[in-house]
């Protein structure tokens, strides 16, 4: 990786690039130091101490220590996710943005881009208003916007905007620099926080509220977790495939043996995203309401309980299996192949072979919500058996480190890949 990193530098092009990119990063962590108006931040960083268990925890780890503080960037890119995922799902829903998505080529892409950006304008103003309401109902506004309309559309405007800005700073990295915008965005956000963990950690371990075994288990615990990321993240099962000869004029064409690649962990990082919003949703509705963290609900929900661990176990299962499903489709598949000649060595070509591709999906997609859900929970399990109140918040740990494990590997592929690129045109000329 430093190698790679090494050898994008010494190109004048990638340098720029990356140039470019590191000046977005800062833009970006500049405008998390930048609160919003009219917010008591102070009140509202005591009252999300109280909320760690919850999905606001979650937001608050996305976006990097900002939705806790009430900066501009405090949405961060959740709403370009949700936006995105929304519309994914209706591009599978909706027959005209399915012709849009697959049929228009560019064109289509361009426009389902333009349908998600206003899409994400609208959720940043529903989730801008829905934490604006948040903080005045729990008094966490400054004494002379509580009631104040015009400090309402100041507030909400901003959070949108903020949301609108970074959108826009993710898709300049990807145009003019190393690419995967918003996921750079989003590992920058993840990685921030590693510093203040690292001090609170031995602040912890010092004070003796946090046993130095646990810490040192914590920290093992990782570095197994991001070997196991790097392991799987490429693994993949691969179908053999082959093509029949077939003659086009005076040319033979086909004949060649080839393989279907099909990813071991195909959805990613998604159903963990999915199963920690709704798992923390008991937890999420009970501090809202004014429970109390001694509560039945926050004792059986909280995100270091054995309840709460099954719970989101089973939900991750269910969201791996569910977005397989939508990602990749065996009967277009055994279709496509049927139609270019290419046959699966055992199975005839239509039903025969999508039902074998069907067995092969739910078994790799088993193994992957597996890996998912053991990154997921173990984290989990050391906050609950250590009984200690210093690892609150740690069960969302494995999911921050799979997130900046995967931008960074995929990050390295690409730089590898436009060196690639480079070099062959160095070759030719």
């Amino acid at each position: 990786m430093i190698q790679t990193l090494r050898n994008a530098w010494k190109i004048e092009e990638l340098r720029r690039k990356i140039l470019f990119t590191l000046v977005i990063i800062l833009l970006y962590r500049i405008g998390n130091a930048i609160p919003v108006p009219y917010v008591n931040v102070e009140l509202l960083q005591n009252y999300f101490q109280s909320m760690a268990n919850t999905v606001l925890g979650l937001y608050n780890v996305m976006s990097g220590g900002a939705f806790s503080q009430a900066t501009i960037f405090a949405l961060s890119i959740q709403p370009y996710i949700n936006a995105s995922i929304i519309i994914q799902l209706l591009c599978i829903a909706i027959p005209a943005l399915e012709r849009l998505s697959k049929d228009e080529g560019e064109e289509g892409r361009k426009k389902i881009a333009s349908i998600t950006r206003y899409a994400t304008v609208g959720i940043g103003l529903l989730m801008g208003f829905a934490y604006y309401m948040l903080m005045r109902n729990y008094g966490l506004l400054q004494t002379e916007a509580q009631g104040n309309i015009l400090a309402a559309i100041v507030i909400i405007l901003t959070f949108t905007s903020g949301s609108a800005l970074i959108m826009w700073l993710g898709e300049q990295i990807t145009e003019h620099g190393i690419g995967n915008g918003i996921s750079i965005i989003l590992f920058a956000s993840i990685v921030s926080r590693l510093p203040n963990s690292i001090i609170q950690t031995i602040g912890n371990v010092a004070s003796g509220s946090l046993p130095w075994w646990v810490a040192v288990l914590m920290y093992l615990g990782a570095l197994a977790i991001i070997v196991l990321i790097v392991y799987v993240n490429d693994a993949e099962r691969r179908i053999p495939v082959q093509y029949a000869k077939r003659v086009v004029g005076n040319k033979m064409y086909g004949g060649q043996s080839t393989f279907l690649p099909m990813k071991v962990n195909m959805s990613g990082v998604m159903p963990i995203i999915f199963a920690s919003s709704i798992a923390t949703l008991p937890a999420t509705i009970a501090g809202l309401a004014g429970a109390s963290q001694d509560s039945w609900v926050n004792t059986w929900f909280g995100n270091n309980s054995i309840p709460y661990a099954i719970v989101y176990f089973l939900l991750i299962i269910f969201f791996a299996y569910f977005y397989s499903t939508i990602q990749f489709n065996p009967v277009e598949v055994a279709n496509n192949l049927k139609k270019n000649g290419g046959y699966i060595p055992g199975f005839r070509p239509g039903k025969p072979t999508s039902a074998f591709i069907q067995k092969v999906l739910n078994k790799i997609t088993l193994f992957g919500a597996l890996y998912l859900g053991v990154i997921a929970i173990v984290p989990i399990l050391i906050a609950h058996f250590s009984n200690t109140a210093a690892l609150t918040g740690l069960s969302i740990g494995g999911t921050s480190i799979m997130i900046a494990v995967g931008v960074a590997l995929e990050t390295i592929r690409a730089l590898e890949a436009q060196m690639l690129m480079r070099n062959y045109k160095g070759f030719l000329s």
